[in-house]
């Protein structure tokens, strides 16, 4: 390599010149064999959901969504010995504050897309807008050697800031930009000086010497909900622990994926990598189970009304032309071999937090988990919206993102 740690180099988009190739995969898929019953997404992706994005991504024109990537500007990184991609667009207003986004799995930086002028360009809170691919993801290097687990892209992802110049900076994070990030504000907390999520992961209120002086009536109302149920103590919908066991199917039957991608990742992985149909149906699953859908429509539509198939395709391309999608899921791996979930969950936040919680992500938690856990300064509920709210709600997430931004700046905390 030749670049120097920290030096950058321009990145161009690259074309999709594989697209004949894949064109001839998908035209000659062996479809499974299903039951004669529609049991709806209860079996994971049905063939009737899969094959009219198959049909689209035939025809997919990959030139349109590389056109608006090319109106950003794009780099590499050299950031522990891997060319780390980024978009960078600095504002040119004063008021203007450095914030990273990260994505998470099976994502990519361009779930963003409709985020990045936005908050560069906004009149309210502008930013300095920062946009990374996870290394092992997309345009991002994929790591040689084990380790790259939730603590290593966390310390690659600090010094991605502080080599740009942003010694203190604002953060946001879904999925693994959530884990990642709560890491790098425990951690990091020297230079990442406010913290905004959509999936916050803390402890509820057990009874430690801090709750039981600080917050004595949230560790009553905990151990009530354990007898009566969350829903009657802290309302209906307002505790989905989804996330809560990371690899055991038997406890939560929506976790399979995580317990393949974190054991056995290898061997999954030849299909994923091999054929564009498994790929196209391993992500599709997830855009349909962790988005929000109408209850009229949850079990015959695949993606939902706020996703549109090129944006999806999107994501799918960028993943198939990079052939990352094989280690990308190697961070589930490292996470659970390392058993970092418990070093993310325990510590409490001690920077200012914002949670933006949509309706239907894999995890929400209560307000007084959050008030326990961490320094919450700003908490946001929304009816809409699911796991990836850069596509499917973007502008409550803007509006969301600037408020914070703003109260930060106001308060001189990223001074």
């Amino acid at each position: 390599m030749s670049l120097a740690e920290g030096k950058s180099e321009v990145f161009e988009i690259p074309d999709f010149t594989d697209q004949a190739v894949v064109r001839d995969k998908l035209q000659t898929t062996v479809w499974p064999n299903e039951l004669e019953q529609d049991y709806g997404w209860t079996l994971g992706a049905p063939t009737w959901a899969v094959k009219p994005l198959v049909q689209s991504w035939e025809t997919f024109d990959w030139s349109r969504p590389q056109q608006e990537m090319k109106r950003w500007h794009h780099y590499r990184m050299n950031v522990d010995g891997l060319l780390v991609h980024y978009v960078h667009e600095p504002s040119t207003q004063e008021k203007a504050i450095p914030i990273i986004l990260l994505h998470g799995w099976p994502s990519t930086f361009f779930e963003f897309h409709k985020l990045i002028e936005p908050l560069r360009d906004g009149t309210e809170q502008p930013f300095h807008v920062v946009v990374p691919s996870l290394p092992g993801f997309g345009f991002s290097e994929a790591p040689k050697v084990k380790g790259y687990g939730v603590a290593k892209m966390a310390g690659m992802i600090n010094r991605l800031m502080l080599h740009l110049g942003y010694h203190k900076y604002m953060y946001h994070g879904g999925d693994w930009g959530a884990i990642i990030g709560k890491y790098i504000a425990i951690h990091h907390n020297d230079h990442c000086k406010a913290f905004h999520t959509t999936m916050p992961l803390v402890l509820p209120p057990f009874p430690t010497p801090r709750n039981l002086l600080v917050y004595p009536w949230k560790v009553v109302k905990f151990f009530t909900s354990l007898v009566v149920g969350f829903d009657r103590v802290y309302g209906s919908g307002k505790t989905v622990l989804g996330g809560a066991t990371f690899a055991n199917a038997e406890r939560n039957g929506d976790c399979g994926y995580r317990a393949i991608q974190g054991t056995k990742p290898y061997t999954l992985a030849f299909g994923l990598s091999d054929s564009p149909v498994a790929l196209l149906s391993w992500m599709l699953e997830k855009h349909h189970d962790w988005t929000y859908h109408p209850k009229d429509r949850q079990d015959t539509e695949g993606l939902p009304r706020t996703i549109t198939d090129e944006e999806f395709l999107t994501q799918v391309t960028i993943y198939w032309m990079t052939n990352t999608m094989s280690s990308s899921i190697r961070l589930y791996y490292e996470c659970l071999q390392q058993k970092e979930m418990m070093k993310v969950v325990l510590p409490r936040i001690q920077i200012p937090v914002a949670v933006c919680a949509f309706a239907h992500d894999i995890s929400r938690m209560p307000k007084d988990w959050l008030e326990t856990s961490t320094d919450l300064q700003q908490f946001s509920e929304m009816e809409s919206g699911g796991h990836f709210p850069g596509l499917e709600e973007p502008e409550l997430l803007l509006n969301d993102l600037q408020r914070f931004g703003k109260k930060i700046r106001q308060k001189q905390i990223l001074a």
